[in-house]
């Protein structure tokens, strides 16, 4: 069984031991998260499709850990021999689903 959820202002299909990167979110190692914003629910028979979401669906989740992603560098140069030098390093949550309920 899978779902599309959505967090983040993105949207993820998962599935039961899918391990999914998300932007941050509160909560700290080890603790169990819930998504109530189930897109779209499938599986063996037809999938179910929410106008928006489908009711009664949840997918919950385990937070494996919470970290920056690899810095992105910008760099600029001008011919006067001026440089600027900037970096930003995204926060994110790393997710190991645990249950998909229709």
């Amino acid at each position: 069984m899978y779902a599309v959820i959505r967090t983040g202002g993105k949207q993820y299909r998962v599935a039961e031991g899918d391990v999914i990167r998300i932007e941050k979110i509160a909560g700290e190692s080890g603790s169990e998260v819930k998504f109530d914003e189930v897109l779209m629910v499938g599986g063996s028979d037809s999938p179910k499709v929410g106008k928006p979401i489908v009711s009664g669906a949840k997918v919950t989740g385990k937070i494996v850990r919470q970290t920056k992603a690899r810095r992105v560098v910008h760099f600029r140069k001008e011919k006067e021999g001026w440089t600027r030098m900037r970096g930003h390093r995204q926060p994110f949550t790393e997710i190991k689903i645990t249950g998909v309920a229709a």
